[in-house]
């Protein structure tokens, strides 16, 4: 399913013990394995774990309020609102020490990511059901990156004209998966139950939201 693609300058973090894979179906994604060194992604955990306003919104299902099975948190640039599935985050802007971490993913997607949506799994009982990151807010023109700390886990893609069609990636610590645009318009993922992993993951999800 996968073929090597060349590795750039741009892609590869200072740190980097990276292997870029790039999705043969139609370009819609490239995986960089190893984007962060071992070392570099555990202290961007630590960081994200320790002190942080992590919450766990709730959702509307059926009628009834159902807790989300998974913390969440947003960084962004300040007022910006991001909604979905009857949740509202708003943007109270970036924490100093977070630029570094931001200034390499805007390097290796080539764009300014203005928002940062963060899961933390805090075993392999949390998940995250289908769905794709198409909310009218998120400019489909620019790449989505998602950075794994922590725990492999399991991101599943299903084609949404052909269900039967289906990629499943073990995302490691460190690795950076960049969506490209036209992903969410095609494919749906999803982060499945892994009962058997204990160790936590967290996700960071950067995104162009549109601001006018």
């Amino acid at each position: 399913m996968y073929g090597t693609v060349t590795e750039t300058n741009r892609a590869r973090h200072p740190t980097s013990r990276m292997d870029a894979h790039q999705s043969e179906w139609d370009k819609s994604w490239t995986h960089h394995s190893g984007w962060l060194a071992s070392e570099d992604a555990r202290s961007w955990q630590r960081k994200l774990t320790e002190g942080m306003a992590w919450q766990q919104p709730m959702v509307h299902v059926y009628g009834k309020k159902h807790p989300v099975p998974r913390l969440t948190m947003f960084l962004a640039d300040e007022g910006l609102r991001y909604r979905y599935s009857g949740t509202t985050h708003i943007g109270e802007g970036w924490p100093a020490w977070f630029s570094p971490l931001l200034n390499a993913v805007n390097k290796a997607c080539v764009t300014q990511y203005n928002g940062c949506l963060l899961n933390l799994y805090r075993s392999g009982e949390d998940r995250m059901g289908w769905h794709a990151d198409d909310e009218p807010e998120i400019d489909q023109s620019e790449p989505i990156a998602s950075l794994s700390l922590g725990a492999t886990r399991d991101f599943q893609l299903r084609h949404r004209s052909d269900a039967t069609q289906r990629v499943n990636l073990a995302l490691a610590d460190g690795d950076l998966l960049i969506m490209h645009p036209g992903c969410q318009q095609h494919w749906m993922h999803s982060v499945p139950q892994r009962r058997k992993v204990s160790a936590a993951r967290i996700n960071l999800t950067f995104r162009r939201f549109r601001t006018c």
